[in-house]
């Protein structure tokens, strides 16, 4: 992205710092409903955990998935994050498992602190296939319509797939996401836009993944389907199931502990 003598700042490490910055300033504006699932001062250390959650996890699932063979003959590259290959459906275990270990820990029930997580995933998620994008790689199928882009010399032009979910994976399930969380009382019920969300995601890999070009060192490995559909189908299996889960469940009381938790603290910081 630029160069400044010695120092490299790159596209993927800004849209995960951009990524990371805009979810934590959309959360805490989500706080601010009713029936918020944690406070405003443990969004702090949440965000701490997810980071590393985020990153762990992404590194761990690029290993498993794309190269674990190659890994173990050089395992020292598994730590060289700097050199790429991150897993989105790793990045996403790896934030579920933070999220969980971190509710656990302070007493929060999981899975509402999820739901608001989904939200503003798709945020860093868009981010990231901008990068892509500008990075020229994961690119998609040969094409001939008027808006394929040649990525390398005397390469025929290729779609933007990295375009393509930009607009699906970021703009269109934030979009959808945030309509759900304030225009409905969807915040209100456990597991349903955290279902939303997974099976948003997973429908828009799979179709964008069939005018994708497959990974290299995948190909004809993975059968009729790439591997990002592989591992997109559980989520869409996932997603309807927690969908039908959480509209057959009551809705969460508008005020609640935290709710009243948050007043407590707001009273004694005004009598202070």
């Amino acid at each position: 992205m630029v160069q400044l003598g010695p120092v490299a700042i790159h596209w993927y490490a800004m849209a995960y710092v951009v990524g990371l910055a805009g979810g934590w300033w959309v959360f805490s504006r989500m706080l601010r409903r009713s029936c918020a699932p944690l406070s405003r001062n443990q969004l702090d250390d949440f965000f701490t955990w997810a980071i590393l959650g985020v990153i762990v996890g992404g590194r761990l699932g690029y290993v498993l998935a794309y190269g674990l063979d190659d890994f173990l003959r050089r395992p020292m590259e598994i730590f060289a994050i700097w050199q790429g290959g991150m897993s989105f459906h790793g990045g996403a275990a790896g934030l579920l498992l933070a999220t969980i270990l971190f509710c656990r820990r302070n007493g929060l029930s999981w899975l509402r602190v999820f739901d608001y997580v989904a939200v503003v995933q798709p945020i860093g998620q868009g981010l990231g296939r901008l990068a892509n994008f500008f990075n020229g790689e994961l690119w998609g199928a040969p094409t001939t319509l008027p808006w394929g882009v040649i990525f390398r010399a005397d390469d025929p032009p290729r779609h933007p797939s990295q375009l393509y979910e930009f607009a699906l994976e970021g703009v269109v399930l934030f979009a959808g996401l945030s309509w759900l969380f304030w225009r409905t009382n969807a915040r209100r019920r456990p597991g349903l836009l955290t279902g939303v969300y997974a099976l948003g995601f997973g429908v828009f890999r799979i179709a964008v993944e069939f005018i994708r070009e497959p990974d290299e060192q995948l190909i004809g490995r993975t059968g009729p389907l790439h591997m990002g559909q592989w591992l997109s189908l559980p989520m869409v299996a996932l997603g309807l199931f927690l969908i039908v889960w959480a509209l057959r469940r009551p809705l969460v009381p508008e005020s609640g502990p935290q709710v009243q938790a948050e007043a407590v603290e707001g009273d004694l910081a005004a009598a202070n």
